[in-house]
């Protein structure tokens, strides 16, 4: 049994065939990758900035839909709406999903 030039010819070709099999695969992931992915990225890096930078007196709305204005920062995970006069609330940071209006900065205690 002899192998014919044709099918030892075929054979050659086979790890070209397996790139050209694969490349569909790695450019339906790089398109992917650019409209789904990188977006979806900026808009959370966007968000998690526009939460670490609640300071009070901003007006904010929650993922609830409760729109308050920040009374106080508890910590970097909470912090105190004001949703009516003398009704407070805590919340998560997380959980606000739009800063509406910016306060003014807290005064600073100057200790001469």
């Amino acid at each position: 049994m002899f192998i014919t030039p044709a099918y030892a010819q075929a054979g050659a070709a086979g790890g070209t065939d397996m790139l050209m099999s694969l490349l569909p695969f790695v450019l339906i992931f790089v398109i992917m990758y650019f409209l789904i992915l990188r977006p979806q990225q900026k808009k959370v890096k966007a968000h998690q900035e526009l939460v670490k930078g609640i300071r009070r007196g901003d007006t904010v709305v929650t993922s609830g839909g409760l729109i308050g204005k920040v009374a106080r920062v508890i910590d970097d995970s909470e912090i105190e709406l004001q949703v009516s006069e003398g009704v407070k609330i805590r919340q998560l940071r997380g959980m606000i999903s739009d800063v509406r209006a910016k306060g003014e900065p807290a005064k600073e205690d100057s200790a001469d």
